[in-house]
């Protein structure tokens, strides 16, 4: 009998830590379109398209999405880029094992293909209280083409935290010529986090996204004089979330404030739990490199996951 009450109190112990801590993740996911023609040019992911885009690669597309985030510790929140619309994220929550439940941030963003981001968060545990976008003007333009800045406001018991999840701009044309594009979208995110600050210097801040910079960059260097990097290169095997050229590096950055990382109580970030996450599902070779498994090669069909890995925090909660 004492042996029995033991294992139960064990059980009971691991469950309750388990409820108390939790995943806050991001995931460049590559692409989700749907198959329907939109008012955004998509027309790269249609059915007739050089793609050859369809709904039997649509649905391998989704269900590839859920296998990652179904991989990574009990999510609390997902940043993603990438994708199309409100409607496939609803879709790839009710075919989760786990996420039917889950609420979504999400507004269309002015980018020409129709790419936004986007957060689900579990709406079973924190409440959404407030969201919004943060929308720019790029240099040299004069109205927005960007993807926005999304956020939102969520509270637990007594608890509030805030969550950015970005997709800066690329770097086509090179790193010189394109870095005030993403200088431009780090200042407005620095905008926002000021303002928060200024309320409350403890605000507990999550900032999350693909920013096409690696940490030691000028724009993320913005965002780290007031929020601490969680992804290095270290938290992964490779070095890395992205494979360009034969070269692993950190594109896929998650910060959080000081009010996060010095807490005594509600939530709080778990010391150095940042991760880089290669599932080997999520890796292939080329040219003798292991490299992220992609979609497409080109316009060759692969049947992949993403030329980005995800990453993740763990969160203790109030």
């Amino acid at each position: 009998m004492r042996v029995t009450v033991s294992v139960l109190l064990v059980l009971y112990s691991f469950n309750f830590s388990a409820q108390k801590t939790r995943s806050a993740v991001f995931y460049n996911v590559e692409n989700y379109f749907d198959t329907i023609d939109g008012t955004n040019d998509d027309s790269e992911f249609l059915p007739g398209s050089e793609n050859n885009w369809n709904s039997a690669k649509y649905v391998e597309k989704r269900n590839h999405i859920n296998e990652v985030l179904d991989s990574i510790t009990n999510p609390l929140f997902i940043g993603m880029c990438e994708i199309e619309n409100e409607s496939v994220l609803r879709d790839l929550n009710a075919h989760s094992n786990n996420r039917e439940g889950f609420g979504i941030v999400h507004h269309e963003s002015p980018d020409a293909r129709g790419i936004d981001v986007a957060i689900m968060y579990d709406s079973s545990c924190v409440k959404l209280v407030s969201s919004g976008k943060i929308r720019f003007v790029l240099p040299n333009q004069t109205e927005p083409t960007t993807r926005d800045i999304i956020w939102g406001k969520f509270n637990r018991k007594k608890d509030t935290i805030f969550v950015l999840v970005n997709h800066w701009p690329s770097r086509r044309g090179g790193q010189e010529e394109s870095e005030p594009l993403r200088l431009e979208a780090s200042k407005n995110a620095r905008l926002f986090i000021d303002s928060v600050l200024s309320v409350n210097p403890n605000s507990k801040i999550i900032l999350m996204g693909d920013l096409n910079d690696t940490p030691i960059d000028k724009a993320p260097q913005l965002i780290k004089e007031k929020l601490n990097p969680m992804i290095t290169k270290e938290s992964g095997e490779f070095g890395g979330s992205h494979n360009y050229k034969e070269t692993w590096d950190v594109l896929d950055h998650i910060f959080v404030s000081p009010g996060l990382t010095n807490s005594k109580k509600g939530f709080k970030v778990c010391s150095a739990s940042g991760k880089i996450h290669s599932f080997q599902f999520l890796l292939s070779e080329y040219k003798g490199q292991i490299v992220p498994l992609r979609t497409y090669g080109g316009s060759t069909y692969l049947g992949g996951y993403s030329d980005h890995l995800p990453v993740s925090i763990k969160l203790s909660l109030p």
